[in-house]
C-alpha cells in the first residue's frame, strides 16, 4: 500500500499491485534443512534481506535464536535403601492400623528420597518404617493373646458357673 495514500478505501476498491505482492509472498515454504544435532541452526542459512525495513530472512518475520531445554535430573542410587512397603502393607491391614499407615506413610517416603538421590534422608526414613512396622507387629502379637487369654477364661467363668 503506498504510503501518500488514505487507509480508507471504499468496499470492493483495490490495489491490484498490493495483491498481487501479497500472493508472491504466500508462496511454499522453504524447504526442509537436515540439523543432524536436533538444534535450530544459530545463523539462518537464507539470505537476509537488506535494507532499513528488514527484519529477518522473510520481510515482518523476526529472527529468534531458541536455546533447547537441558532437564537434569538426579539418578536413582546404585545401591537403595529398602523401602518396606509390603511389610508396612502387611502390618497396616493385619496388625495395628494407624502404626502401618505411619510406616506406610515412611516406606513412600523412603523410596522418594531413593529415587531422588538423597541417600541420607531414605536411610533415616527407611529405619523409622522398619521400627514402626515391628512396634506394630508386636502390638498386633499382644493383643491377639491378650484377646485369646480373655476369651479363655471368659468361657472357664461360664463354665463353672451352675
Amino acid at each position: 500500500m503506498d504510503p501518500s495514500q488514505s487507509f480508507y478505501q471504499p468496499p470492493g476498491a483495490y490495489n491490484s499491485s498490493e495483491k498481487s505482492v501479497m500472493l508472491q509472498s504466500a508462496a511454499a515454504p522453504p524447504a526442509y534443512q537436515d540439523n543432524p544435532a536436533g538444534y535450530p541452526p544459530s545463523i539462518p542459512s537464507q539470505p537476509v534481506p537488506q535494507g532499513p525495513y528488514a527484519q529477518g530472512p522473510y520481510p515482518g518475520q523476526a529472527v529468534v535464536t531458541v536455546q533447547p531445554a537441558v532437564f537434569v535430573t538426579a539418578a536413582p542410587l546404585a545401591n537403595p535403601a529398602p523401602d518396606y512397603l509390603g511389610y508396612s502393607i502387611f502390618t497396616m491391614l493385619c496388625c495395628c492400623f494407624p502404626l502401618g499407615i505411619a510406616a506406610l506413610v515412611y516406606s513412600c517416603s523412603t523410596r522418594d528420597a531413593n529415587y531422588s538421590g538423597r541417600r541420607e534422608l531414605a536411610e533415616k526414613n527407611s529405619k523409622t518404617a522398619r521400627t514402626l512396622n515391628h512396634v506394630a507387629v508386636a502390638l498386633g502379637l499382644i493383643i491377639i493373646v491378650v484377646y485369646i487369654i480373655y476369651y479363655f477364661v471368659l468361657i472357664n467363668n461360664m463354665n463353672q458357673r451352675p
